[in-house]
C-alpha cells in the first residue's frame, strides 16, 4: 500500500489565513495524487465551514484547532515566548512528531524560523536555517540563497549555502548536475571581501561533490548563467527586493501602456493569454524553503493569492518525495576536513 504524504499547514498565518488556506487546500487536491492529504491547524470554527464548501476534501483534510495565532507584527523573540500551542507552531510540531512531512505557513517570518530551529534543530551542525527562492530566466529559473536568514556569513556559511542550494535544486527543478556560482562584485579572483574569496578557495579545491563554476555577477542571477546563486542574506536580501521592484514597475508601465488608449486596450484583450503568461513569469515564486533543518519548512508570503498558496502546496509535496536533505547531510560531513586543508592565498601585493 502506498504511503500518504502529509503535509502540515498553518491555516492562520497570513494576510488572509483561512479565506487564502481554504481554496489553495481544494486547488491542491484536484492537482496532487490521492496520497497526499493536509493537516490544517488553526480555529476549527472558521476552517470547517470554508472547507466544507470544497468536494475531494473528505478523507485528505483534517483539521486540528488551535487556540493562539502569531501575529504578522510580533517580533520573533516574543512571538517565541507565547508560540506553544498556536497553529504556526503545531504546523511545524507535526513535522519533529513524523505526522507530516513537510510544514507550510504563511505568517511572521522571524517568528517561524525561531519556531522551526527550536522545534525541529539544525542539521549536520548546521548554524541558522537559509532562506531560498528560484528566479525566472530565459532557460529556467536560477535558485538564489540566501535571501534574508543570515545577515552576515563567513566563508563557511557562504561553502554551506552553496550545498544546500545545490542539492535543494536538483530535488525542486530537477537537474541533476547543478552547477554552482559565488555572487561576487566582478569575476576576477581577487575582487571581494575576504569571506567570499575563501568560500571561493574551499569550493575550487573540489572536496565536494559540486559543479562550481567560480564567481558571477549580479547579472547572472536573471542570465541564468549558473543554476545556484549563493551569496549572504544581506546582500540576497536587497537583490531580492530591488528584482522584485523592477518586477512590479515593468508590469505597472506594461499595463499603463496598454490601458492608454482604444486601439492598446483591443490589443491587449486580444494578446490577454500571452499577458497573463509574462505576468505569472514576473510574479516572484510563492515560497521560500527554510534549508538546512531536521525537517521540511516552507515559508510562503504574507499577502500570498489562494494560487499562490496552491503552488507552494505542490512544492512541498513535491520535495517531501526527495532526498535532497539527506544529500546535504552528505556533504556538510566533509566540510570541516575541506576548511582545514585549503589555506588562505596571500594578500595582495604580498612577496
Amino acid at each position: 500500500m502506498t504511503q500518504s504524504i502529509v503535509i502540515s499547514i498553518d491555516a492562520m498565518g497570513g494576510d488572509h489565513g483561512p479565506s487564502v488556506v481554504a481554496p489553495a487546500v481544494a486547488h491542491a487536491l484536484a492537482e496532487l495524487p490521492d496520497r497526499v492529504c493536509f493537516l490544517l491547524h488553526g480555529d476549527e470554527a472558521q476552517l470547517a465551514p470554508a472547507i466544507a464548501h470544497h468536494p475531494g476534501a473528505a478523507g485528505r483534510v483534517t483539521i486540528r484547532h488551535a487556540e493562539r495565532v502569531i501575529g504578522m507584527d510580533e517580533k520573533p523573540a516574543q512571538a517565541l515566548r507565547r508560540s506553544k500551542g498556536s497553529s504556526m507552531w503545531n504546523a511545524v510540531e507535526s513535522v519533529r512528531e513524523g505526522e507530516a512531512a513537510a510544514a507550510v505557513s504563511a505568517g511572521n517570518t522571524g517568528a517561524l524560523m525561531a519556531i522551526s530551529k527550536l522545534i525541529l534543530r539544525m542539521s549536520a551542525d548546521l548554524e541558522r536555517p537559509a532562506l531560498v527562492t528560484s528566479i525566472p530566466t530565459p532557460h529556467g529559473v536560477t535558485t538564489f540563497l540566501d535571501v534574508g536568514a543570515n545577515v552576515d556569513c563567513d566563508a563557511e556559511r557562504l561553502v554551506e549555502f552553496a550545498i544546500m542550494g545545490e542539492a535543494y535544486h536538483r530535488a525542486a527543478h530537477g537537474e541533476p548536475r547543478p552547477t554552482v556560482g559565488l555572487l561576487n562584485v566582478g569575476s576576477e579572483e581577487m575582487k571581494g571581501h575576504e569571506e567570499v574569496r575563501e568560500a571561493h578557495r574551499v569550493l575550487r579545491a573540489g572536496a565536494f561533490d559540486l559543479d562550481y563554476r567560480g564567481f558571477v555577477e549580479g547579472d547572472d542571477i536573471t542570465k541564468g548563467s549558473v543554476d545556484v546563486v549563493v551569496t549572504d542574506g544581506f546582500t540576497g536580501n536587497v537583490a531580492l527586493k530591488a528584482m522584485e521592484g523592477a518586477a512590479r514597475f515593468i508590469t505597472g508601465e506594461l499595463r499603463t501602456a496598454l490601458t492608454s488608449g482604444g486601439l492598446a486596450t483591443a490589443g491587449a484583450f486580444l494578446a490577454r493569454g500571452a499577458l497573463g503568461k509574462f505576468r505569472d513569469r514576473m510574479n516572484p515564486p510563492p515560497a521560500a524553503p527554510l534549508l538546512g533543518l531536521n525537517g521540511l519548512v516552507l515559508k510562503v508570503h504574507g499577502g500570498a493569492s489562494g494560487r499562490d498558496f496552491a503552488q507552494a502546496l505542490r512544492v512541498a509535496a513535491d520535495l517531501a518525495q526527495s532526498d535532497f536533505a539527506a544529500e546535504i547531510e552528505r556533504n556538510m560531513r566533509r566540510l570541516p576536513a575541506a576548511l582545514a586543508d585549503t589555506s588562505p592565498e596571500p594578500a595582495d601585493g604580498a612577496s
